[in-house]
Order: C-alpha cells, then structure tokens, then sequence
C-alpha cells in the first residue's frame, strides 16, 4: 500500500505541535503548579530526574508530553493527571 500523499491532509491546516493551542494551555498550567511550590525550572528538573530544557519545552507549548512524564510531573507537583488536564 503506498504512503497518503501531503495534500490529502492540506484540508487539515497545519498540526504542527509547537504552537498548539493545547499544549500551550497545558505548560502554562504547570508552570503555574511549579511556580507555586517556589520552584524554579532547575528545581523541578532536579526533584523529577528531568533535562531543564525539556521542562522549559513543555512550559511553553513547544514540546509534546508523553503519558509517563506527564504522570511523572502530576506527581511531582502533588497533583493528578486529571486535574493538570481539566478543562484544557
């Protein structure tokens, strides 16, 4: 079977993950979470066994967020998945 050509999916616009409107929403949000436990991005990266640029990434929207980290960072902020998603 070949590969679906590009301009089948031109009707789609662009999907590109780095300026996604939800992944924006969401960095913003754990921005705020880690803000409020007076943690800088180094902090969090230290206490999460993370890359501070992935952190900052995922901050502002530039990087998509796999379920683990995602899992990960709920818990490092004494949150839960469900709430860092509600009403994104």
């Amino acid at each position: 079977m070949p590969d679906t050509p590009p301009e089948y999916y031109a009707h789609y616009g662009r999907m590109s993950t780095g300026n996604h409107a939800l992944l924006v929403k969401l960095g913003k949000r754990i921005q705020a979470l880690r803000m409020r436990k007076g943690w800088t991005q180094t902090d969090m990266a230290a206490y999460l066994d993370m890359n501070r640029g992935h952190i900052s990434d995922i901050e502002r929207g530039k990087r998509e967020v796999g379920i683990i980290t995602l899992q990960i960072i709920a818990r490092g902020l004494d949150t839960t998945m469900a709430n860092l998603m509600k009403g994104l």
